[in-house]
């Protein structure tokens, strides 16, 4: 197949236009629209990272409603080496679309093709704007459409015979022309030279008193360059987001999209309907997931992974055969650091067990109910099963360690370490103050508080003496 970006670049530059602002009043949110949440990702980095699919020249955002916020969380994509240029201009007041796209111009070249994009339609595929760019071909108006059961609020496309005529908006529409079903999406692509004469033809002569993009379209007519239209019959491609009911229906729909591809590669989940990836998620062959898991950042499962109900996993590799029980929570750090979550093969994980960030499990080893495990390796074989917490700690091959018993790593100021080296056995409800290493197949027993290194192959108890004093009577009222 060929490579999409390879496909936009023989059509020359292509610039990118995003509205992003609106303020979205049907949302009742302080947020603006376009940085609410889907699959855990703000709605206009969807469209940011959709476009970066098309190795684009230039992505400049229209900014207005909560613009700071807007502008200051997508600023992060151009840092990470996108290979595009990114621009924010301003739109105050807001004046229609027209009025949008007309803030853009200052920074738009006039060699390049510019695709005009919503900020609150996150779920447009690269491929169909790369459809839509050959469609436009350098020299003509490409619109995006789509034919509507239900088409109320959408601009109709008006044809003479397979010719686009104009789009006529919902409250400027005859009756007539309100029965039309094919509808303009708000995406477009056309020459930026041709987008910006007629932007300077705008006027807001029409019932909201905006000036409509969609007017550009009787310019082209007039100036006799083609119009044309790339017809898809995908809805949820188009979908925007104007309300928290429309942006839980697409996070649904997005869900069972990437539910569906998951099962198509070989995954078994328990129920599609009750599963969510909030980032990417990677699985080998033979991959269960039970119900209401929730996946984010960068999760790899490795062959025969898996993972119980109710558990929720974040920027960890989990290697083939591992078991992660019910109600885990795994939250690494940052791919590519040391915060990034480890789990080998053949581990057992939880029921109700906590990795936290810099964890790192060898093949085999057993992290039980109520364990914690912070900034910590432990070696194959290694096991903690029950109400234990390792933090700052180096455990060797085949350790064992005890029920209630942790490593007192902050000393108020700074973190310290503890090592157990292998076939050590720490006894339950002990506490071991770092530094502090434990030799080889040492012992400490239980109820012991460990200051000092132990020996090797040494019983180690620190504890008071037992004393019972007979006939002792409790205090009364």
């Amino acid at each position: 197949m060929t490579d999409i970006s390879e496909n936009t670049k023989t059509l020359g530059a292509v610039d990118v236009v995003i509205m992003a602002a609106g303020k979205g009043t049907r949302m009742n949110s302080k947020r603006p629209k376009v940085l609410h949440l889907l699959a855990g990702r703000a709605l206009v980095q969807h469209v940011v990272d959709t476009a970066a699919q098309l190795s684009v020249r230039q992505v400049v955002v229209i900014t207005g409603n909560g613009a700071t916020e807007v502008e200051a969380a997508l600023a992060h994509s151009a840092e990470l080496g996108s290979g595009f240029k990114m621009d924010f201009v301003r739109q105050e007041p807001q004046l229609g679309t027209g009025h949008a796209v007309q803030q853009a111009l200052p920074v738009l070249r006039d060699d390049g093709i510019v695709v005009v994009l919503s900020g609150d339609v996150p779920l447009i595929r690269a491929d169909t704007l790369q459809h839509l760019i050959a469609a436009c071909g350098g020299s003509r108006l490409a619109l995006l459409t789509i034919d509507c059961a239900d088409p109320t609020g959408y601009g109709r496309i008006v044809r003479q015979g397979e010719v686009v005529q104009a789009i006529v908006e919902q409250k400027d529409a005859t009756d007539q022309q309100r029965a039309i079903s094919e509808v303009y999406s708000g995406i477009m692509a056309l020459p930026a030279t041709h987008l910006k004469t007629w932007l300077a033809r705008l006027d807001p002569q029409n019932a909201q008193g905006e000036y409509y993009l969609t007017d550009i379209v009787k310019f082209a007519v007039a100036d006799g360059v083609p119009v044309v239209a790339h017809q898809i019959t995908d809805p949820l491609q188009v979908a925007g987001v104007n309300s928290p009911l429309q942006l839980a229906e697409l996070e649904r729909a997005y869900q069972g999209r990437t539910a569906l591809q998951l099962m198509a590669q070989g995954v078994r989940l328990a129920d599609p309907a009750r599963f969510d990836v909030r980032g990417q998620l990677h699985c080998a062959q033979d991959v269960f997931v039970d119900v209401n898991c929730v996946f984010a950042g960068l999760v790899t499962l490795g062959e025969g992974v898996t993972i119980g109900a109710n558990c929720v996993i974040s920027n960890a590799a989990i290697a083939a055969g591992a078991v992660i029980h019910p109600f885990t929570h795994i939250e690494g750090g940052k791919p590519g650091t040391q915060d990034f979550i480890e789990v080998g093969a053949g581990a057992l994980v939880g029921p109700f067990a906590r990795l936290r960030p810099g964890a790192r499990l060898g093949a085999e080893v057993h992290v039980g109910n109520f364990v914690e495990v912070k900034n910590s390796t432990l070696a194959r074989g290694a096991k903690a099963n029950h109400l234990a917490y390792l933090g700052d700690a180096t455990l060797g091959e085949r350790v064992n360690y005890g029920a209630g018993s942790i490593t007192a790593n902050y000393d108020g100021a700074f973190k310290h370490r503890t090592v157990i080296e292998a076939d050590a056995h720490i006894g339950s409800n002990c506490v071991l103050v770092a530094p502090v290493t434990i030799g080889a197949g040492a012992t400490v027993g239980g109820g012991s508080t460990i200051t000092k290194d132990t020996p090797p192959a040494a019983l180690s108890v620190a504890r008071a003496r037992q004393v019972s004093i007979a006939n002792w009577k409790r205090p009364t009222k």
